[in-house]
């Protein structure tokens, strides 16, 4: 095994399964570079993220720990929001940095931050007016206070207000001008803006600064961290002209195409200092794709016969696995056989105890509860699972657990967008329990036939959770 390699972590935001072309050959999105890294390396085909929205996957992702163990129980945090990490919380930063690396957080970030409020008032967790705060003041908390050396982030997503660019926990260019809200494709909200800020070329900067990342890094000749949660495929679908008409799925096929683009970026600044070889590259989702809003008319499958979450039912919000199977693909040559394909149940919170044993490292007690190391299924050295279980985890709230081939949810409706509880009708089970070896789609629901599956799941789940989904 090649000893302390470089790590480059693509975080896609709202990606789905079947948006790459190398994961559903009948998709309508051509993704070569993500083609490249499925023929160089490892495909994770059972992979969840541990939510079925971006804050909560995002802390997941972080810390190895389910979000749910947070305040915050349901959906997401908006660009205001106080931090979700705590202070002195390990994270992939943290742990890595302590191991030598030089880490840096390059895009989305959308776990809070520690922002100044103009009457010296606390930030509110949950969702309000928007707060009245000190833009010209150093955020007190944020990537720069969690492991991260340097950073360049947005505060949330794309479509999130405040939008400017925060450099190592200062605002870039203050706010100078207010943007109206706009429809989808091109969706965000209204909100103040940096002078310098543009939706459409906002992908383009984080590449390139990224870019530079890798450059300097490999120039002084140090392992290197470099986490790059992009703006994309998320609203606004705001392709720039050289990728437009490139799919066969509309605006948000073509973003996709510029998604791919930035990868394949990446890639060739690897290639380009000759360090590909030494160098883990992931690249995944932090959830499944929105393919389909009936607010905005807006549906992939029926306008273009895309199947943006491939064969699974639901999408991002969803317990269904569309809304939290993710694509992931690992590359690292001379260690990862390439062109191979893992079908064990694996979650995104299993980096981190997967980066402390690749950096020879004990995890910190009471860090990276929910995380369990992968290394030995990447490296071909063992071929068991890691872990038996997952929990899934919808925006409303509601659980889901996945143990082998079982999985039981348990609300009644998809727990997310799809199919809302009060639209289930009356005479079904009072949840759901899917054979998934046989019935991956989770179209037969057999509840109300095993009902000892249900009750292990059960009370599994709840052994798992304890109290701390209650407080």
């Amino acid at each position: 095994m090649n000893q302390r390699p470089n790590i480059v972590l693509i975080f896609a935001d709202d990606l789905g399964y079947g948006d790459l072309s190398c994961l559903n050959p009948e998709g309508r999105i051509p993704t070569p570079h993500h083609d490249r890294l499925a023929r160089e390396g490892v495909t994770l085909a059972d992979c969840h993220a541990n939510s079925s929205v971006c804050t909560p996957s995002r802390y997941g992702l972080m810390t190895g720990r389910y979000a749910w163990r947070t305040w915050l129980k349901r959906g997401v945090l908006t660009g205001y929001s106080p931090p979700l990490i705590d202070a002195g919380r390990t994270t992939l930063a943290s742990l890595l940095r302590q191991a030598g690396y030089r880490t840096s957080c390059i895009g989305k970030w959308h776990l809070g931050l520690g922002w100044t409020t103009l009457d010296g008032s606390a930030l509110f967790r949950e969702r309000g007016d928007e707060p009245a705060l000190d833009f010209t003041q150093p955020l007190d908390s944020g990537p720069h206070t969690l492991g991260f050396d340097e950073s360049l982030i947005l505060p949330a997503s794309l479509d999130m207000a405040p939008y400017y660019f925060v450099e190592n926990g200062m605002v870039v260019d203050q706010p100078g001008r207010t943007v109206g809200a706009s429809p989808r494709p091109n969706f965000h909200r209204a909100g103040p803006a940096g002078d310098g800020f543009e939706h459409e070329t906002c992908l383009l900067e984080l590449t390139r600064r990224a870019e530079a990342f890798i450059d300097h890094a490999a120039r002084d000749h140090e392992p290197f961290f470099l986490y790059f949660p992009t703006t994309s495929p998320h609203t606004p679908h705001v392709p720039r002209a050289p990728f437009r008409g490139k799919s066969r799925a509309g605006v948000y096929g073509d973003f996709v195409v510029e998604h791919d683009w930035s990868v394949g970026q990446i890639l060739q600044s690897l290639d380009r200092h000759g360090i590909a070889d030494n160098t883990l590259v992931i690249a995944t989702s932090d959830n499944g794709a929105h393919m389909r809003d009936p607010k905005s008319n807006f549906d992939l499958f029926r306008d273009f016969g895309h199947r943006s979450n491939h064969i699974y039912r639901g999408q991002k919000s969803d317990a269904w696995d569309g809304g939290h199977r993710v694509p992931c693909l690992m590359r690292w040559p001379g260690t990862i056989a390439a062109g191979s394909t893992c079908d064990q149940l694996t979650s995104l919170t299993d980096l981190l105890a997967t980066f402390a044993e690749l950096t020879d490292q004990s995890m910190p007690e009471e860090a990276g509860e929910d995380s369990v190391s992968m290394l030995s299924l990447l490296t071909g050295q063992n071929f068991q699972p890691a872990r038996n279980s997952v929990i899934h985890h919808s925006i409303t709230g509601q659980f889901a657990i996945r143990d082998s081939r079982w999985k039981l949810i348990e609300c009644r409706g998809s727990g997310g967008w799809s199919l809302p509880e009060q639209d289930v009708p009356a005479d079904d089970p009072a949840g759901q329990l899917y054979d998934m070896l046989e019935d991956p789609g989770e179209q037969r629901n057999l509840y109300a036939e095993r009902p000892d599956i249900v009750e292990r799941l059960g009370s599994q789940l709840n052994a798992q959770r304890g109290d701390a989904h209650l407080g």
